[in-house]
């Protein structure tokens, strides 16, 4: 029987999408939507192609992920994306105190570059008021070619990163606007604007929630780690709290980093 390498490679990591999550996580989150002073906030997801198995628990949607495929076999079904969204955060968040935001399941089903804007007065912000899409392969390549993946470290045993908030609306209007100015910078294919986004986006984490990047159960002195990675290059944001993978931008290459494959339509 002649099975191929790809065939091979899908039996072990599965077809199901991962996605990157860039500037303005944490809007998609009620709790913290609801303050907003100034809404719609926006974050920006991004598909990727399964072509290696990511770490668990690093911000790359990996439980969500595993859900969607027990749920479907193993692939994305032919149906309406939001309806298939809705499906898999029922299914996730079902007797959850603290629920997965909609992000991790818009991230995995839609394809392409993804603003997401959350509105509570909208769905309760649970799921985006509007979704805007790139999935123009010439930006899609820019980014490709720009977005730099270094492993770090997963989030580790008994972490928790909601302990401490300082929810002041100033700073998730901060939040919500780095999401959109991540996803301008990418339609302009503008490097620094994007490094400055999720620049913004960290120091938005690191004031409102501030064990994202800080927490007695992390060993790995993250914020060490961005602040180096940001005064070399246009900017850097963890792909999630906790620590999981440190995305740089830049276009340069960026020593023991690798690259991911957006997933086009």
């Amino acid at each position: 029987m002649n099975i191929t390498k790809h065939t091979l490679l899908s039996r072990v990591v599965g077809r199901i999408p991962y996605r990157l999550a860039l500037a303005g996580g944490w809007i998609d989150q009620p709790f913290v939507s609801r303050l907003n002073p100034q809404p719609p906030g926006s974050m920006v997801v991004v598909g990727v192609e399964p072509q290696f198995r990511f770490m668990d628990r690093a911000g790359m949607a990996t439980g969500t992920r595993a859900i969607a495929g027990q749920r479907w076999r193993g692939r994305l079904p032919q149906r309406e994306p939001a309806e298939l969204v809705r499906e898999l955060y029922e299914a996730e968040n079902q007797g959850k105190s603290d629920p997965s935001g909609s992000q991790d399941m818009i991230g995995l089903i839609y394809p392409g570059i993804n603003r997401l804007d959350y509105d509570y007065q909208v769905k309760g912000g649970v799921f985006p008021s509007h979704i805007e899409s790139i999935g123009s392969p010439r930006t899609v390549h820019w980014l490709e070619k720009i977005l730099h993946l270094l492993p770090v470290a997963p989030r580790p045993d008994g972490y928790h990163p909601l302990g401490e908030k300082h929810l002041a609306p100033k700073w998730i209007a901060r939040l919500g606007q780095s999401g959109q100015d991540c996803f301008e910078a990418i339609r302009g294919q503008d490097l620094d604007a994007l490094g400055a986004s999720l620049n913004e986006c960290m120091k938005c984490w690191a004031t409102m929630l501030p064990h994202t990047v800080r927490h007695r159960t992390i060993k790995t002195d993250l914020p060490a780690i961005l602040k180096a990675y940001q005064s070399l290059y246009p900017g850097a944001m963890y792909s999630g709290c906790g620590g999981g993978y440190l995305f740089v931008v830049s276009d340069r290459p960026v020593p023991g980093a690798f690259k991911v494959k957006v997933r086009l339509l």
